[in-house]
């Protein structure tokens, strides 16, 4: 018999089977294919944890982008109020200053009123308008004309001139009116 316990020989004899099972080309093979899945294991574990991580930024990103649309929206019906309430207040400048100082060659007669227009015309609303139009006097011609119709006439030779008419009502009428020197033929 041996001095050695049945325990330490049995575990002599499978330290050696094992190193040689080790050694043998399917040990190799076995291990690397353990290897291999454990490395897949733990890079599948490991992606996983990624993707959560990932998952949660970009959670959390949509809630605060959701807060940031919402302020911006609430800045951008001030901006259109704002806006709203400029264009108003720019509608009732405007009619002010037109009231003031009207367009270039517009004019706004009243009922047997005449005035020059463009330094060249005489231009009168002779008696109120009807419904069908205005009589208007040119340089002493009356014509009979209504909303949208647009008169030529010639002072001289060398200058040709147009009136037309825009709107007209019970109290006004109004004209634009322009002269240019004639083109010579």
């Amino acid at each position: 018999m041996s001095a050695r316990p049945k325990s330490a020989r049995f575990e002599i004899r499978i330290r050696r089977q094992l190193a040689a099972f080790i050694g043998s080309r399917i040990g190799i093979v076995v291990i690397g294919a353990l290897l291999i899945a454990i490395v897949g294991i733990g890079g599948h574990m490991y992606g996983r944890q990624l993707a959560r991580s990932d998952t949660q930024e970009r959670d959390v990103a949509i809630i605060q982008l959701r807060a940031d649309v919402q302020k911006l929206d609430g800045q951008i019906n001030d901006q259109n109020g704002k806006l709203a309430a400029l264009q108003t207040k720019l509608t009732s400048v405007q009619a002010a200053l037109e009231a003031i100082m009207p367009s270039e060659h517009t004019y706004t007669i009243q009922p047997n009123q005449s005035v020059i227009a463009d330094g060249r015309l005489t231009l009168g609303l002779v008696g109120p308008p009807t419904n069908d139009g205005i009589n208007i006097n040119i340089n002493g011609k009356q014509q009979l004309v209504a909303a949208g119709d647009v008169v030529h006439f010639a002072p001289d030779s060398s200058t040709s001139c147009e009136v037309e008419v825009q709107s007209f009502d019970m109290f006004k009428a109004v004209v634009t009116a322009s002269c240019t020197a004639a083109k010579p033929q």
